[in-house]
């Protein structure tokens, strides 16, 4: 089937979101406030769509929007965001993702972006775009009864203090919050406007409509904000009355241990509830151990979440801070050309730029991204043949150099 991929007129706005709920196999046809909550937040620019020639209809879609990404040290890269793929089933393994792939990386290096990022809905997609997997994420359900914990709990043991508010308030304080997490958080990324309105109900999409939640901060002795919690619960009671609700924890972060720690044993205290599902968290977060017996915090998932892929190698890893000095030299390789080169990388400084001199390690770009904000392992990556060693001692220095001591963590779906 012959198809055109170019950015959509404004005229075409709802056209193409339908057709990405179809994708997404969501029925629902976009309604106006969609369409116009779209636009208000949506560059056209940005904005792809592939279409049928013969029949004139948007059967792929595809966005990409600016972000900001925390990289080990606290330093915020200049990222584009990927989101919203999807292509028809009638219009599969047509080469319509790659044709706009290709369109959204090179006007993204054009732009002066040091990297994209994504989360992946399937795992072997985009490796052959040069993205890597980069941060991962676990799920725990507590079994509240087997926490250990005294079910009398009501306060934080610290002098601090937990409130539950209203929207206003949460979005009052939740961005400055989130701010400080991101900027100690490797992996994090910012929350824009439209991120708070649709999060809190002030904006919602017809098809996801803002469901009530509660909404918890925790404050210290002295009143300053250090965390908050938002979360949902169901309503399940046996034929004999008895309660057997289950907390479903939506958002949960946190700029202290303590504040973590008030927060995960307040929603285990809530009365009636004797289950909590954490949400998404880094793979290793603290909850499991900030109760008496970790073993009542079931994994429930765990899995790649985050994946990047590098355009400016250069900007990129002079960017980020690494655990200890060293001197390593890559040959990195993309079939796209936007990344490949030789680069020297001095840890000690921090420089990175480009080299002639004998190379330590190759490896392709999507390596490079799987090794950049931490998460991965050289050796690893060596033993599964995706990094080749030219200098020995360079695969030991190389995970050394790029490993982390927490393992990054991006809080949000996008």
């Amino acid at each position: 089937m012959s198809t055109d991929v170019r950015p959509i007129a404004e005229s075409e706005l709802a056209e193409w979101m339908t057709t990405l709920n179809t994708g997404f196999l969501t029925a629902a046809r976009a309604t106006e406030s969609d369409v116009a909550l779209r636009a208000k937040y949506g560059d056209l620019a940005r904005t792809q769509g592939g279409f049928d020639t013969a029949t004139g209809r948007c059967v792929a879609t595809f966005r990409s929007f600016a972000q900001e990404l925390t990289v080990p040290g606290g330093a915020a890269v200049r990222a584009s965001a990927v989101s919203n793929v999807a292509v028809l089933p009638t219009h599969r393994r047509q080469g319509l993702l790659t044709r706009m792939m290709a369109a959204e990386l090179t006007a993204a290096r054009e732009r002066g972006d040091v990297l994209s990022t994504l989360i992946a809905a399937e795992y072997p997609i985009y490796g052959r775009y040069g993205y890597g997997p980069a941060a991962s994420i676990a799920e725990w359900e507590i079994d509240v009864p087997r926490t250990g914990l005294d079910p009398r709990w009501s306060a934080p043991a610290d002098g601090g203090r937990i409130d539950l508010v209203d929207t206003a308030e949460l979005r009052r304080v939740g961005p400055e919050l989130h701010e400080r997490l991101r900027a100690a958080v490797p992996g994090a990324v910012d929350r824009d406007e439209r991120w708070w309105s649709v999060k809190t109900g002030l904006e919602e999409w017809s098809h996801r409509p803002y469901q009530g939640k509660f909404h918890a901060v925790y404050r210290t002795a002295e009143g300053e904000v250090a965390g908050l919690a938002v979360y949902t619960s169901d309503d399940h009671w046996t034929d004999a009355k008895v309660p057997l609700n289950t907390v479903q924890v939506k958002d949960l972060i946190a700029v202290t241990p303590e504040a973590e720690r008030a927060l995960w044993h307040f929603l285990c205290s809530i009365d009636w509830v004797l289950k909590v599902r954490t949400g998404g968290r880094a793979p290793d977060d603290l909850v499991p151990q900030l109760l008496p017996d970790p073993r009542s915090a079931r994994p429930l998932t765990s899995a790649d979440f985050l994946w990047v892929r590098l355009l400016d190698v250069e900007a990129a890893l002079s960017a980020r801070t690494y655990a200890v000095p060293g001197d390593l030299v890559l040959e990195v390789t993309d079939a796209a050309g936007l990344a490949d080169g030789r680069y020297r990388l001095d840890a000690g400084t921090g420089a990175c730029a480009r080299t002639g001199d004998a190379v330590d390690l190759r490896l392709d770009v999507a390596a490079l991204g799987s090794l950049y904000l931490g998460d991965e392992s050289a050796v690893r990556l060596a033993a599964l043949g995706r990094v080749a060693e030219e200098r020995p001692g360079a695969v030991a220095l190389a995970d050394a150099v790029f490993r982390t001591a927490r393992r990054p963590w991006c809080p949000d779906v996008f």
